[in-house]
């Protein structure tokens, strides 16, 4: 697969059209506390489904700074062609140094508008990047146009916040903290998409078949609360939603919030997760 040949020249003015929520320092902390944290147990288990259908050619979109793409890349055999996209140019600046091996490409692409010719892919894979594309359906309609007939789709999406300790916590500290105007962050994207018969209905729109949704609970494991409360409070968009109601405030926001996390979870907190992953097939 050339992946250079396919591109399409005007996909920079989709991608500039619409702005990605994580900057560069956001990103810097996204992957040295969020992403072990919250991300690397599930990119493991979701490499595992990835495997079972032998893909050689992936596309990852929503890469972030490449917790799955890793996982995918330590799994699958080791001729398989990874292509690992995203819209945020921080994000893959902070992930691409971490992959470099063979055949594993790194791209900044729109899941909306994807750059690549139709049949291009036996796997088209993202973990917890749906619930940030402002059109899911066309999203899921650019991932089935880019598939090979009998192609799979996967992808996963946080349950409520309700299923998740940490994600809960902080929020719950923020709203009492801010009960005028609390950061929604948090309930407004990641933890908003999670009703098992919509999302199937969206994906079995988009022309996908045999359409599966199992909810995976897992634990999240922190070396310190205050790791928990840095990592929501300055390494997702909650930074810019905290800095803007308290400027000069940050460090004492965080600080109240790792209290709360240690004082539900202990010094060295211990919490639930839990996440949806949904597969479907190319006809």
């Amino acid at each position: 697969m050339t992946v250079s040949a396919n591109i399409d020249d005007g996909a920079d003015a989709a991608l500039v059209a619409s702005p990605p929520p994580f900057g560069a320092g956001v990103a810097d902390l996204y992957q040295a506390l969020l992403v072990p944290i919250l991300f690397e147990p599930y990119a493991l288990e979701m490499a595992i489904v990835a495997e079972r259908s032998k893909p050689v050619s992936v596309l990852e979109v929503a890469a972030g700074t490449g917790a799955l793409t890793r996982a995918l890349r330590a799994k699958l055999d080791p001729a398989a062609e990874i292509v690992a996209t995203d819209l945020s140019q921080a994000m893959i600046d902070v992930g691409a140094p971490s992959v470099t091996m063979s055949r594993t490409h790194w791209m900044h692409a729109d899941a909306q508008d994807l750059p690549f010719a139709p049949l291009m892919f036996d796997l088209v894979v993202c973990q917890f990047g749906v619930m940030f594309f402002p059109d899911r359906p066309k999203a899921y309609g650019e991932a089935k146009r880019v598939l090979r007939s009998g192609g799979h789709f996967l992808f996963s999406t946080w349950d409520s916040l309700a299923a998740n300790d940490f994600a809960r916590c902080v929020d719950e500290c923020l709203t009492d903290l801010f009960p005028s105007d609390p950061p929604d962050f948090l309930r407004r994207l990641p933890y908003s998409y999670f009703d098992s018969s919509p999302i199937k209905a969206e994906v079995s729109s988009a022309g996908f078949e045999a359409v599966s949704c199992e909810r995976l609970e897992l634990t999240s494991i922190a070396a310190t609360a205050q790791d928990v409360a840095t990592a929501f409070c300055r390494g997702t968009p909650l930074s810019g939603e905290i800095e803007s109601r308290a400027p000069e405030r940050m460090a004492e926001i965080v600080d109240e919030v790792a209290e709360r996390v240690a004082s539900r979870y202990g010094v060295r907190p211990c919490g639930s997760m839990s996440a949806l992953v949904i597969s479907g097939q190319a006809a």
